[in-house]
């Protein structure tokens, strides 16, 4: 594998440690080790009330639909 940087140069992170304990659930932006929380989450979300993003409170992404 060859990385390349751009005129700017990179940033170049590695994280690394033990195996996690258990299956992780994946939902758009939200990760947990329990479907009830990724569930909640989701509910959050759609009701607003997760924190605005300082200047850029006019807008909201919409959770994408997910099929399957």
């Amino acid at each position: 594998m060859v990385l390349t940087a751009g005129e700017t140069g990179a940033r170049f992170l590695l994280l690394g440690g033990a195996a996690m304990d258990g299956p992780r659930y994946i939902l758009w932006n939200f990760v947990s080790s329990r479907r009830d929380r990724i569930k909640q989450a989701k509910s959050d979300w759609q009701a607003g009330r997760f924190g605005k993003v300082r200047g850029d409170e006019a807008e909201f992404i919409q959770l994408p639909v997910v099929r399957g």
